[in-house]
Protein backbone atom coordinates (compact mmCIF):
# COMPACT_ATOMS: atom_id res chain seq x y z
CA UNK A 1 0.00 0.00 0.00
CA UNK A 2 1.44 3.37 -1.41
CA UNK A 3 0.37 6.80 -0.04
CA UNK A 4 -1.76 6.87 -2.97
CA UNK A 5 -3.56 3.97 -2.13
CA UNK A 6 -4.23 5.34 1.11
CA UNK A 7 -5.46 8.72 -0.30
CA UNK A 8 -8.09 6.70 -2.02
CA UNK A 9 -8.76 4.27 0.00
CA UNK A 10 -9.61 7.21 2.96
CA UNK A 11 -11.50 9.23 0.53
CA UNK A 12 -13.48 6.72 -0.99
CA UNK A 13 -14.47 5.20 1.94
CA UNK A 14 -14.97 8.94 4.09
CA UNK A 15 -17.43 9.97 0.32
CA UNK A 16 -19.15 6.60 1.46
CA UNK A 17 -19.90 7.11 4.78
CA UNK A 18 -21.12 10.79 3.85
CA UNK A 19 -23.30 10.02 1.39
CA UNK A 20 -24.90 7.28 3.84
CA UNK A 21 -25.19 10.25 6.10
CA UNK A 22 -26.86 12.38 4.06
CA UNK A 23 -29.36 9.88 2.47
CA UNK A 24 -30.39 8.69 5.90
CA UNK A 25 -30.95 11.77 6.94
CA UNK A 26 -33.17 12.80 3.92
CA UNK A 27 -34.91 9.30 4.43
CA UNK A 28 -35.77 10.30 8.20
CA UNK A 29 -37.33 13.40 7.36
CA UNK A 30 -39.76 12.13 4.61
CA UNK A 31 -40.20 8.88 6.89
CA UNK A 32 -40.94 11.37 9.94
CA UNK A 33 -43.45 13.25 7.76
CA UNK A 34 -45.17 10.60 6.89
CA UNK A 35 -46.03 9.52 10.21
CA UNK A 36 -46.50 12.53 12.04
CA UNK A 37 -49.93 12.02 12.64
CA UNK A 38 -49.33 8.51 13.78
CA UNK A 39 -47.08 9.93 16.15
CA UNK A 40 -49.57 12.43 17.32
CA UNK A 41 -52.44 10.47 17.50
CA UNK A 42 -51.30 7.84 19.66
CA UNK A 43 -49.19 10.16 21.55
CA UNK A 44 -45.59 8.24 21.03
CA UNK A 45 -43.02 9.80 23.65
CA UNK A 46 -40.41 11.61 22.08
CA UNK A 47 -37.32 9.13 23.31
CA UNK A 48 -39.06 6.18 21.45
CA UNK A 49 -39.04 7.99 18.41
CA UNK A 50 -35.52 8.86 18.50
CA UNK A 51 -35.17 5.36 19.52
CA UNK A 52 -36.94 4.24 16.80
CA UNK A 53 -34.81 6.79 14.03
CA UNK A 54 -31.99 5.23 15.68
CA UNK A 55 -32.97 1.36 14.24
CA UNK A 56 -34.30 2.96 11.45
CA UNK A 57 -30.61 4.34 10.06
CA UNK A 58 -29.33 0.82 9.63
CA UNK A 59 -32.55 -0.42 8.00
CA UNK A 60 -32.59 2.11 5.16
CA UNK A 61 -29.00 1.96 4.84
CA UNK A 62 -28.43 -1.56 4.30
CA UNK A 63 -31.36 -1.41 1.60
CA UNK A 64 -29.59 0.82 -0.07
CA UNK A 65 -25.92 -0.26 1.03
CA UNK A 66 -25.34 -0.44 -3.43
CA UNK A 67 -26.93 2.39 -4.24
CA UNK A 68 -24.59 4.05 -1.66
CA UNK A 69 -21.48 2.77 -2.56
CA UNK A 70 -21.92 3.22 -6.30
CA UNK A 71 -22.88 6.88 -5.96
CA UNK A 72 -19.99 7.62 -3.27
CA UNK A 73 -17.98 5.51 -5.89
CA UNK A 74 -18.90 8.06 -9.24
CA UNK A 75 -19.13 10.99 -7.10
CA UNK A 76 -15.30 10.11 -5.85
CA UNK A 77 -13.33 9.20 -9.13
CA UNK A 78 -14.90 11.76 -10.95
CA UNK A 79 -13.69 14.15 -9.19
CA UNK A 80 -10.51 12.46 -9.52
CA UNK A 81 -11.10 12.71 -13.34
CA UNK A 82 -12.06 16.46 -13.65
CA UNK A 83 -9.16 17.68 -11.91
CA UNK A 84 -6.63 15.33 -14.19
CA UNK A 85 -5.58 13.28 -11.47
CA UNK A 86 -5.96 10.41 -12.94
CA UNK A 87 -4.55 11.43 -15.94
CA UNK A 88 -1.39 11.84 -14.29
CA UNK A 89 -1.24 8.64 -12.12
CA UNK A 90 -1.51 6.74 -15.35
CA UNK A 91 0.74 8.81 -17.44
CA UNK A 92 3.43 8.06 -13.84
CA UNK A 93 3.20 4.29 -15.41
CA UNK A 94 0.79 3.11 -12.84
CA UNK A 95 -1.52 0.39 -14.96
CA UNK A 96 -5.05 0.78 -14.64
CA UNK A 97 -5.03 -2.64 -12.32
CA UNK A 98 -2.86 -1.51 -10.14
CA UNK A 99 -5.16 1.51 -9.79
CA UNK A 100 -7.95 -0.65 -8.92
CA UNK A 101 -6.08 -1.72 -6.54
CA UNK A 102 -7.14 1.05 -3.83
CA UNK A 103 -10.82 0.85 -4.74
CA UNK A 104 -11.33 -3.52 -4.63
CA UNK A 105 -9.74 -2.94 -0.79
CA UNK A 106 -12.46 -0.29 0.24
CA UNK A 107 -14.87 -2.35 -1.67
CA UNK A 108 -14.28 -5.45 0.23
CA UNK A 109 -14.00 -3.32 3.62
CA UNK A 110 -17.13 -2.07 2.77
CA UNK A 111 -18.48 -5.52 1.54
CA UNK A 112 -17.68 -7.11 4.44
CA UNK A 113 -18.83 -4.95 7.18
CA UNK A 114 -22.52 -4.79 4.66
CA UNK A 115 -22.03 -8.90 4.87
CA UNK A 116 -21.79 -9.00 8.60
CA UNK A 117 -24.60 -6.22 9.14
CA UNK A 118 -26.97 -8.01 6.54
CA UNK A 119 -26.70 -11.38 8.98
CA UNK A 120 -26.29 -10.17 12.60
CA UNK A 121 -26.78 -6.27 13.06
CA UNK A 122 -29.65 -5.27 10.96
CA UNK A 123 -32.12 -7.66 12.38
CA UNK A 124 -31.65 -6.99 15.64
CA UNK A 125 -32.16 -2.88 14.76
CA UNK A 126 -35.07 -4.12 13.11
CA UNK A 127 -36.55 -5.73 16.24
CA UNK A 128 -37.43 -2.59 17.23
CA UNK A 129 -38.08 -0.99 14.91
CA UNK A 130 -40.78 -3.19 14.36
CA UNK A 131 -42.12 -3.50 17.59
CA UNK A 132 -42.64 0.54 17.47
CA UNK A 133 -44.44 0.44 14.23
CA UNK A 134 -46.84 -2.06 15.57
CA UNK A 135 -47.27 -0.16 18.78
CA UNK A 136 -47.63 3.06 17.44
CA UNK A 137 -48.16 3.19 13.85
CA UNK A 138 -49.80 -0.05 12.58
CA UNK A 139 -53.35 -0.84 13.72
CA UNK A 140 -53.33 -4.36 15.20
CA UNK A 141 -55.06 -7.22 13.77
CA UNK A 142 -58.38 -8.58 15.70
CA UNK A 143 -58.37 -11.92 14.34
CA UNK A 144 -56.30 -14.43 12.69
CA UNK A 145 -57.00 -15.73 9.54
CA UNK A 146 -59.67 -18.29 8.55
CA UNK A 147 -59.54 -21.82 8.26
CA UNK A 148 -55.89 -22.14 9.44
CA UNK A 149 -54.41 -25.78 9.61
CA UNK A 150 -51.19 -26.06 10.99
CA UNK A 151 -48.44 -29.08 11.30
CA UNK A 152 -46.58 -28.82 14.19
CA UNK A 153 -44.63 -31.68 14.26
CA UNK A 154 -44.25 -34.76 12.10
CA UNK A 155 -47.16 -36.23 13.22
CA UNK A 156 -49.21 -33.58 14.86
CA UNK A 157 -51.99 -31.25 13.09
CA UNK A 158 -54.06 -28.87 13.76
CA UNK A 159 -56.87 -26.84 12.60
CA UNK A 160 -58.39 -23.91 13.87
CA UNK A 161 -61.44 -21.49 12.00
CA UNK A 162 -60.66 -18.65 13.57
CA UNK A 163 -59.02 -16.78 16.25
CA UNK A 164 -60.22 -13.70 17.91
CA UNK A 165 -57.28 -11.54 19.78
CA UNK A 166 -59.25 -9.18 21.53
CA UNK A 167 -61.25 -11.60 23.26
CA UNK A 168 -58.71 -14.29 23.25
CA UNK A 169 -61.13 -17.33 21.89
CA UNK A 170 -60.22 -19.62 19.32
CA UNK A 171 -63.29 -21.12 17.28
CA UNK A 172 -63.51 -24.91 16.38
CA UNK A 173 -60.35 -26.10 17.04
CA UNK A 174 -59.26 -29.66 16.50
CA UNK A 175 -55.58 -31.69 17.13
CA UNK A 176 -54.71 -34.83 15.37
CA UNK A 177 -51.96 -37.36 15.81
CA UNK A 178 -51.27 -39.05 12.96
CA UNK A 179 -48.61 -42.13 12.19
CA UNK A 180 -48.50 -42.63 8.90
CA UNK A 181 -52.22 -43.32 7.68
CA UNK A 182 -53.33 -44.23 11.39
CA UNK A 183 -55.24 -41.58 13.53
CA UNK A 184 -54.27 -41.99 16.78
CA UNK A 185 -56.29 -39.87 18.73
CA UNK A 186 -58.42 -36.34 17.47
CA UNK A 187 -59.20 -33.77 19.85
CA UNK A 188 -62.41 -31.80 19.14
CA UNK A 189 -62.96 -28.39 21.28
CA UNK A 190 -65.50 -26.06 20.21
CA UNK A 191 -63.16 -22.68 21.33
CA UNK A 192 -59.80 -21.88 23.44
CA UNK A 193 -58.07 -19.92 25.66
CA UNK A 194 -54.51 -19.30 25.15
CA UNK A 195 -52.84 -18.82 28.69
CA UNK A 196 -49.87 -16.40 27.64
CA UNK A 197 -48.43 -17.11 31.12
CA UNK A 198 -48.22 -21.20 31.38
CA UNK A 199 -48.14 -21.40 27.53
CA UNK A 200 -51.49 -23.67 27.61
CA UNK A 201 -54.77 -24.07 26.05
CA UNK A 202 -57.46 -24.33 27.89
CA UNK A 203 -60.18 -26.07 25.90
CA UNK A 204 -64.11 -26.27 26.04
CA UNK A 205 -66.72 -28.55 24.90
CA UNK A 206 -64.33 -31.22 24.36
CA UNK A 207 -64.42 -34.79 22.53
CA UNK A 208 -61.61 -36.58 22.41
CA UNK A 209 -61.07 -39.95 19.85
CA UNK A 210 -59.29 -42.54 20.81
CA UNK A 211 -57.69 -44.80 17.91
CA UNK A 212 -55.88 -48.42 19.17
CA UNK A 213 -56.39 -50.69 16.56
CA UNK A 214 -59.68 -52.26 16.17
CA UNK A 215 -60.25 -50.21 20.50
CA UNK A 216 -61.98 -47.17 20.16
CA UNK A 217 -63.52 -44.79 22.58
CA UNK A 218 -64.81 -41.50 23.18
CA UNK A 219 -64.43 -39.17 25.83
CA UNK A 220 -66.74 -35.57 26.45
CA UNK A 221 -65.06 -33.48 28.57
CA UNK A 222 -66.60 -29.67 29.58
CA UNK A 223 -63.19 -28.59 29.58
CA UNK A 224 -59.10 -29.61 29.86
CA UNK A 225 -55.71 -27.98 29.15
CA UNK A 226 -53.83 -28.94 26.90
CA UNK A 227 -50.15 -27.64 25.70
CA UNK A 228 -49.49 -27.35 21.77
CA UNK A 229 -46.33 -25.95 20.62
CA UNK A 230 -48.03 -23.31 18.47
CA UNK A 231 -48.98 -19.22 20.13
CA UNK A 232 -52.10 -17.89 18.48
CA UNK A 233 -50.25 -15.47 16.48
CA UNK A 234 -48.54 -18.20 14.70
CA UNK A 235 -52.25 -18.44 12.73
CA UNK A 236 -51.24 -15.66 10.86
CA UNK A 237 -48.77 -15.11 8.27
CA UNK A 238 -46.97 -12.07 8.73
CA UNK A 239 -43.78 -11.30 6.46
CA UNK A 240 -42.33 -8.83 8.21
CA UNK A 241 -41.02 -11.13 11.00
CA UNK A 242 -38.64 -11.80 8.21
CA UNK A 243 -36.63 -8.49 8.50
CA UNK A 244 -36.32 -8.85 12.65
CA UNK A 245 -34.32 -12.16 12.36
CA UNK A 246 -30.89 -13.30 12.16
CA UNK A 247 -29.93 -15.15 9.78
CA UNK A 248 -29.48 -18.42 12.22
CA UNK A 249 -32.65 -17.49 13.54
CA UNK A 250 -34.38 -17.10 9.97
CA UNK A 251 -33.30 -20.45 9.13
CA UNK A 252 -35.21 -22.40 12.37
CA UNK A 253 -38.41 -19.93 11.64
CA UNK A 254 -38.24 -21.59 7.92
CA UNK A 255 -37.23 -25.05 8.64
CA UNK A 256 -40.90 -24.63 11.03
CA UNK A 257 -42.63 -22.92 8.81
CA UNK A 258 -42.22 -25.63 6.24
CA UNK A 259 -42.89 -28.42 8.66
CA UNK A 260 -45.96 -27.02 9.06
CA UNK A 261 -46.94 -26.93 5.74
CA UNK A 262 -47.09 -23.02 4.53
CA UNK A 263 -46.69 -22.57 1.07
CA UNK A 264 -45.17 -18.98 0.55
CA UNK A 265 -41.52 -19.08 1.84
CA UNK A 266 -40.17 -17.80 -1.07
CA UNK A 267 -40.20 -14.47 0.56
CA UNK A 268 -37.77 -15.56 3.15
CA UNK A 269 -35.71 -18.11 1.02
CA UNK A 270 -34.93 -13.65 -0.74
CA UNK A 271 -34.26 -12.09 2.30
CA UNK A 272 -31.88 -15.05 3.29
CA UNK A 273 -30.45 -14.91 0.24
CA UNK A 274 -30.34 -11.22 -0.49
CA UNK A 275 -28.20 -10.85 2.70
CA UNK A 276 -25.50 -12.33 1.08
CA UNK A 277 -25.90 -10.89 -2.42
CA UNK A 278 -26.63 -7.89 -1.49
CA UNK A 279 -22.92 -7.37 -0.34
CA UNK A 280 -21.65 -8.71 -3.68
CA UNK A 281 -23.65 -6.61 -5.77
CA UNK A 282 -22.01 -3.11 -4.02
CA UNK A 283 -18.71 -4.55 -4.83
CA UNK A 284 -19.43 -4.93 -8.48
CA UNK A 285 -21.44 -1.82 -8.47
CA UNK A 286 -17.88 -0.23 -7.60
CA UNK A 287 -16.05 -1.81 -10.44
CA UNK A 288 -18.25 -0.44 -12.83
CA UNK A 289 -18.62 3.32 -10.94
CA UNK A 290 -14.28 3.04 -10.97
CA UNK A 291 -14.90 2.27 -15.04
CA UNK A 292 -17.16 4.55 -16.30
CA UNK A 293 -16.12 8.07 -13.82
CA UNK A 294 -12.19 7.48 -14.38
CA UNK A 295 -13.00 9.02 -17.80
CA UNK A 296 -12.41 12.67 -18.12
CA UNK A 297 -15.78 13.93 -19.91
CA UNK A 298 -17.19 17.12 -20.88
CA UNK A 299 -20.22 16.91 -18.48
CA UNK A 300 -18.36 16.23 -15.66
CA UNK A 301 -19.12 14.80 -12.52
CA UNK A 302 -22.73 15.66 -13.50
CA UNK A 303 -23.00 13.35 -16.41
CA UNK A 304 -21.10 11.00 -14.70
CA UNK A 305 -23.95 11.11 -11.50
CA UNK A 306 -26.67 11.11 -13.93
CA UNK A 307 -25.55 7.84 -15.51
CA UNK A 308 -24.37 6.58 -11.43
CA UNK A 309 -28.53 7.09 -10.43
CA UNK A 310 -29.73 5.72 -13.72
CA UNK A 311 -27.57 2.57 -13.44
CA UNK A 312 -28.08 2.06 -9.75
CA UNK A 313 -32.00 2.40 -10.44
CA UNK A 314 -32.06 0.10 -13.41
CA UNK A 315 -30.25 -2.72 -10.82
CA UNK A 316 -33.12 -2.18 -8.39
CA UNK A 317 -35.84 -2.84 -11.28
CA UNK A 318 -33.68 -5.76 -11.86
CA UNK A 319 -33.73 -6.75 -8.11
CA UNK A 320 -37.62 -5.73 -7.98
CA UNK A 321 -38.06 -7.98 -11.32
CA UNK A 322 -36.30 -11.14 -10.17
CA UNK A 323 -38.09 -10.98 -6.41
CA UNK A 324 -41.75 -10.80 -8.10
CA UNK A 325 -41.04 -13.62 -10.54
CA UNK A 326 -40.15 -15.73 -7.99
CA UNK A 327 -42.89 -14.79 -5.14
CA UNK A 328 -45.36 -14.74 -7.78
CA UNK A 329 -44.25 -17.19 -10.43
CA UNK A 330 -42.09 -19.94 -8.42
CA UNK A 331 -38.22 -18.93 -9.82
CA UNK A 332 -35.72 -20.33 -7.52
CA UNK A 333 -35.08 -17.74 -4.62
CA UNK A 334 -31.08 -18.11 -5.57
CA UNK A 335 -31.69 -17.46 -9.07
CA UNK A 336 -33.87 -14.31 -8.57
CA UNK A 337 -31.05 -12.59 -6.13
CA UNK A 338 -27.80 -13.37 -7.94
CA UNK A 339 -29.09 -13.17 -11.81
CA UNK A 340 -28.87 -9.04 -11.08
CA UNK A 341 -25.74 -9.73 -10.24
CA UNK A 342 -24.46 -12.01 -12.92
CA UNK A 343 -25.88 -9.71 -15.34
CA UNK A 344 -24.10 -6.26 -14.31
CA UNK A 345 -21.40 -8.67 -13.23
CA UNK A 346 -20.71 -8.73 -17.13
CA UNK A 347 -21.11 -5.19 -17.27
CA UNK A 348 -18.09 -4.83 -15.27
CA UNK A 349 -16.35 -6.94 -17.13
CA UNK A 350 -16.82 -5.57 -20.42
CA UNK A 351 -16.20 -1.86 -19.42
CA UNK A 352 -13.11 -2.93 -17.23
CA UNK A 353 -11.58 -4.50 -20.31
CA UNK A 354 -12.68 -1.54 -22.75
CA UNK A 355 -10.54 0.69 -20.25
CA UNK A 356 -7.76 -1.16 -19.77
CA UNK A 357 -7.44 -1.49 -23.64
Amino acid sequence: MKKLDWYIVKKFVATFFFAIMILAVVACVIDLSEKMEDFVAKKAPTLAILNYFKNFIPHISALLFPLFIFIATIFFTSRLAYKSEIIAILASGVSFQRFLRPYVIGAAFLCTLSLVSNHFIVPQANKQRLAFENKYIHTAAFASDRNVHLRLSKNLYVYMMTYDYKANIGYHFSAELIDSSNLHYKVIAGHVNYDSIKHQYHLYEVRIRYNDGINERLVLKNDTIMSFPFKPRDLEEDEAVKDALTTPELNKYIAREKLRGRETLNFFYIEKYRRTAQPFAGFILTMIGVCIASRKVRGGSGLHLAMGIVISALYIMAMQFTTTFSTKAGLNPILAVWIPNFIFGIVALLLYRRQIK
